[in-house]
């Protein structure tokens, strides 16, 4: 009897166990298959919106005639579908951690305070991260305009989330960090100016110096080789500023981007040879000495005396030799 009672409790002890290792093992089943629909649901998630977000931007594309729009949506597209891979790829982790029993608070609070630290460390290079990402999106800068930026200026290579990159007309490349752009000076935007400013002798006629430049300027507009690049008639502005040896005139052509410099030199050889068949004066510095005291002892000596005082050094040269 005591036998079989012995036998008993030991049978229901090890049914106990059985039944201790069956939950426990069904309760690791559990987690194990959530973990795993959290890593699916995860990866089916940013392809989904990084696949969104590339019809999206296709879509727009498509609307554009301008290749750097197309450029810009792209960039803007390639940050998107990375800003979601992120998020969802954090929240993912997080909700893996907390299955696996891992207290997510701590790691959160030491994220934080690390994500502080490198804040402070690098707020530069956020900034020019966030800089650049708003330049794209308010279209102030395309590659092949020419723009000045802070204290540098020239044509843009590239454009980046990170900085912008220049060469100058003397060769010399610029890489500046969007962050340092405060103003954006852009020569290339629809259309242009070229502004033509001529100084003129005093003497000379005026009204006929405005006629020589209005019918140079529409003899140019006529060129074929510039027929593409002015886009409307000269403007004579009229008479800028009186200057110390002229007077200056002013006038500008309306011409497509980029074309101002090549206008305005072209503009400038042709209007200095019309002017010298014309003979009007393009003057050169001049300055004018009063001396009070020479004026009046050169008044008071007649010409004679004048004459004798300028050979009178000739003379003790000739001595002391």
């Amino acid at each position: 009897m005591n036998d079989a009672t012995s036998f008993a409790a030991r049978l229901e002890a090890l049914a106990q166990g059985l039944m201790q290792v069956v939950s426990a093992g069904s309760g690791w089943w559990a987690s194990g298959l959530r973990v795993v629909l959290i890593v699916v649901l995860a990866w089916v998630l940013v392809t989904v919106l990084q696949k969104a977000i590339r019809k999206a931007r296709e879509r727009i594309a498509s609307r554009f005639d301008d290749p750097e729009a197309v450029k810009r949506a792209q960039t803007v597209g390639r940050v998107l579908r990375y800003v979601v891979a992120v998020v969802v790829t954090l929240v993912a982790g997080m909700l893996v951690l907390s299955e696996l029993g891992v207290s997510v608070a701590p790691i959160l609070g030491a994220a934080g305070v690390v994500g502080l630290a490198v804040g402070f460390g690098a707020q530069s290079l956020v900034k020019d991260y966030f800089t650049g990402l708003f330049i794209l999106l308010e279209d102030q800068i395309h590659q092949g305009d020419v723009v000045k930026v802070g204290d540098h200026a020239g044509l843009v290579e590239e454009m980046t989330l990170r900085y912008v990159r220049l060469r100058d007309y003397d060769g010399h490349v610029h890489f500046v960090p969007n962050g340092q752009i405060a103003t954006v000076v852009n020569m290339g935007r629809d259309h242009a100016r070229a502004v033509v400013d001529v100084g003129i002798a005093y003497g000379a006629d005026l009204e006929r110096a405005l006629v020589v430049m209005r019918e140079t300027a529409e003899a140019m507009r006529q060129d074929p080789a510039h027929a593409a690049s002015i886009t409307d008639a000269f403007e004579v502005v009229g008479v800028e500023r009186w200057a110390d040896s002229a007077v200056i005139l002013r006038g500008r052509f309306k011409v497509a981007p980029l074309a101002q410099w090549t206008v305005r030199r072209d503009f400038l050889r042709r209007l200095k040879l019309a002017f010298d068949r014309e003979g009007i004066e393009i003057p050169f510095p001049q300055m004018t000495l009063h001396s009070p005291a020479l004026v009046s002892a050169l008044n008071g000596m007649g010409p004679g005396a004048a004459r004798r005082d300028a050979a009178a050094p000739s003379a003790a040269a000739a001595n002391a030799t």
